[in-house]
């Protein structure tokens, strides 16, 4: 059972101890620093995702834990003494309290603004309170009901007019014709009369309409002026509050230097920026002298957007990661970084170390290719929470990153070679290649089962259903071709490792083939019913092969599976 307090050795956290120096690094948190220009970077180890999942079977244990999904987030630190402690974090507030014993506190500032914060959110419930008052007004409905009446009373009049207009017409066409004189005359003006009758009652209605509805129009824009100028004080209001806490909250780096949230990013920030959990361990780690080795971010609790609970991230790209240069700064050593400074020009083709993005395989004035990590998205999504990306981090880093496009997409989960253009031509010419199939990719995964045949092709048309996204599923009636070839490369115990090379490119293909095509799941893929124990979805896009539109040659790049 773990310890519940602040400083953790790594034993509350897993059962055995494990060299710090010979574990593999899946994840860097990475910042230049806005003086020096300088890389620092803090490894997401082997050995910190063992404390998270410790810390992962503790949450489980009490249903608190459950109730609200959040990030949570551990730090091996090490003490002055060279010991190996652990501390812990959870971003915003833990059931609805900010200071919880046994983990790392806020960030200093927010007890400064504690009154004024107090004082805006009873102001901003309030402003909430009327508001949904204003927009559930009775008016609105008695409105829409009064409208709706007339409007119905309008056209049974309209129609039984023109029928009578039609029964006019006709009798005047007879009476022209049969009569004359005096007696044609007088009957016209009956059929006359008869008209402006029908005009007089259309109007008294409309008159006796306007009556009734504009009363309940006159309060109805009241309300709706009043709402724009409630929604104009609820976003001053939350901005004042907002400038209150980020000239109050003050963050320390490990070079001792101490900068608030509104001096580090001036220009403003998202809301909750100073409260997730990577600034907060790193705050704490620094003003403490505690020597960072390693950090892990994971969620837990109720899924939200694409968060899973059990899944770790990496800084997220508006509140955690313009930070992070700032936070990072003084850590030492800091790893290669994942790609090389440029202040204009051209980068020529080389091969770079990993980072927070991967490995970049292949780089020109025209193209880049990097070797995607699992668990980060190819592009950024529609929403604030799903901006974090490959392409998003890409485009912070690089001079030119504003013009870069993906040309394909990897699923989150997904790792392997990702082909990105830099100017729309590429981009053009890379996407033909893929529409058209002339674009050859290969991917390796690891089946948690064994299958009945070695070599083959997978036939099915897949369909999303719009209410379960991103699930697809296989429908005969609804559903797009997809094809894909696949050969087992090795039998490894109770898995089935397995070379795919899709002919077509439908979202989640190889997943959908592996599990309905081969009636055996990949390892790791929830989504689809894996219930193995496993780190990851063990599908990764080893090789890509396609025709460089400017070199004019056959590119064939290979990234090695990490699994």
């Amino acid at each position: 059972m773990m310890h519940f307090s602040l400083l953790s050795p790594i034993t509350d956290f897993i059962d055995c101890k494990i060299a710090v120096s010979s574990l593999s690094t899946n994840y860097y948190y990475q910042g230049y620093c806005s003086e020096t220009g300088e890389l620092f970077s803090l490894p997401r180890t082997a050995l910190i995702e063992e404390i998270a999942r410790g810390l992962m079977k503790y949450l489980a244990t009490d249903e608190r834990y459950a109730s609200e999904g959040k990030m949570y987030g551990v730090l091996l630190v090490e003490l002055p003494t060279g010991e190996p402690q652990v501390i812990k974090a959870f971003s915003g507030l833990l059931n609805g309290q900010s200071v919880v014993d046994g983990w790392v506190p806020p960030i200093p500032g927010r007890e400064a603004v504690a009154f004024a914060e107090a004082q805006t959110l009873a102001k901003l419930d309030a402003i909430k309170q009327e508001l949904i008052a204003l927009q559930q007004l009775p008016e609105r409905q008695q409105y829409e009901i009064l409208s709706g009446e007339f409007e119905q009373q309008l056209q049974i009049i309209s129609d039984r007019h023109r029928d009578c207009r039609y029964q006019r017409q006709a009798q005047r066409q007879q009476l022209c014709e049969t009569l004359t004189g005096e007696v044609l005359t007088l009957a016209l003006a009956e059929l006359d009369a008869a008209s402006r009758r029908d005009g007089i009652e259309r109007r008294q209605l409309k008159r006796q309409r306007d009556a009734v509805l504009q009363p309940l129009q006159q309060a109805i824009a009241t309300a709706d002026a009043r709402i724009r100028e409630l929604k104009q004080q609820r976003k001053t209001l939350s901005r004042q509050l907002q400038a209150q806490m980020h000239a109050a909250y003050s963050m320390m780096n490990f070079f001792g230097q101490s900068l608030t949230l509104q001096q580090l990013m001036p220009d403003g920030l998202p809301t909750g920026t100073g409260d997730c959990c990577a600034p907060k361990l790193l705050h704490y780690a620094a003003t403490h002298h505690l020597k960072p080795l390693a950090m892990a971010e994971f969620w837990w609790g109720k899924s939200s957007g694409d968060k899973i609970q059990g899944e770790f991230y990496g800084a997220c790209v508006e509140r955690c990661q313009p930070l992070m240069g700032f936070l990072l700064s003084g850590i030492r050593p800091d790893p290669p970084a994942p790609f090389p400074r440029r202040e204009g020009g051209v980068v020529s083709p080389s091969p770079c170390r990993g980072g927070v993005w991967g490995e970049v395989i292949y780089q020109d004035e025209w193209l880049i290719a990097v070797n995607k990590p699992a668990g980060l998205l190819s592009v950024p999504g529609r929403y604030q929470h799903t901006q974090d990306s490959v392409v998003s981090r890409l485009r912070n880093l690089l001079a030119d990153g504003m013009n870069l496009v993906s040309v394909h997409r990897l699923d989150q989960e997904t790792s392997g070679i990702l082909l990105i253009a830099r100017d729309r031509n590429t981009h053009y010419h890379l996407s033909q290649q893929f529409q058209q199939r002339q674009v050859q990719k290969v991917y390796e995964a690891i089946l948690a089962g064994a299958v009945t045949k070695n070599q083959g092709v997978i036939e099915l048309p897949l369909w999303g259903n719009p209410q379960n996204r991103p699930y697809q599923q296989v429908d005969w009636q609804h559903g797009k071709p997809s094809m894909t070839q696949f050969q087992v490369i090795a039998k490894e115990g109770e898995y089935t490792r397995v070379k795919f090379i899709p002919l077509t490119g439908r979202t989640h293909q190889l997943r959908v083939h592996a599990a309905v095509g081969l009636g055996v799941v990949i390892l790791g893929d929830r989504l689809y019913g894996c219930v193995a124990e496993a780190s990851r979805l063990h599908l990764h896009a080893r090789e890509l092969t396609f025709y460089h539109p400017q070199l004019g040659k056959t590119i064939h790049l290979q990234a090695k599976t990490p699994f």
